[in-house]
């Protein structure tokens, strides 16, 4: 009985649904919409006279090179929510964990990011991550550099 009551509204759905996907969209002639409007069945044709839009490729003020960055470190400042912090790498107690002024430094080159090191960070702090080291404010690095 159970298997009944579930098997009726679902052919019911099936049913209104098949009948919503097999509606005539052939040829004849379209039913007017209930505002008494004609719908739209072709494309307008383009003025074969009329110019293309153009698309000035080069910027106002002329075209701008990129300057390249300085080795080891970022070029422009932190974007936004991006923290610098400087100071002196410290080891972690668990192995290949480094800190920073009580933050974790996750990723960023780890041959800058050795313990003794005096370094400049950007990054961003991310304190609901979890890590295996055991302290600090997780900081996920996006650039480091000795100072």
């Amino acid at each position: 009985m159970r298997t009944f009551r579930l098997a009726v509204p679902v052919l019911a759905v099936c049913v209104a649904l098949s009948a919503c996907g097999s509606q005539d969209t052939g040829g004849g002639t379209p039913s007017p919409t209930p505002t008494g409007a004609q719908p739209v069945t072709s494309q307008p044709t383009p003025d074969p006279t009329a110019l293309p839009p153009t698309v000035d490729p080069t910027p106002p003020g002329g075209p701008k090179t990129p300057k390249p960055p300085k080795p080891g470190g970022p070029s422009t400042p932190p974007g936004v929510g991006a923290t610098t912090l400087t100071g002196t790498v410290q080891g972690g107690v668990e192995p290949n964990c480094v800190l920073l002024d009580g933050y974790l430094l996750v990723g960023g080159p780890r041959d800058v990011l050795t313990p003794g090191a005096r370094v400049e960070v950007t990054g961003r702090a991310e304190p609901g991550m979890m890590t295996t080291c055991q302290q600090g404010t997780p900081f996920v690095v996006t650039a480091a550099r000795p100072t």
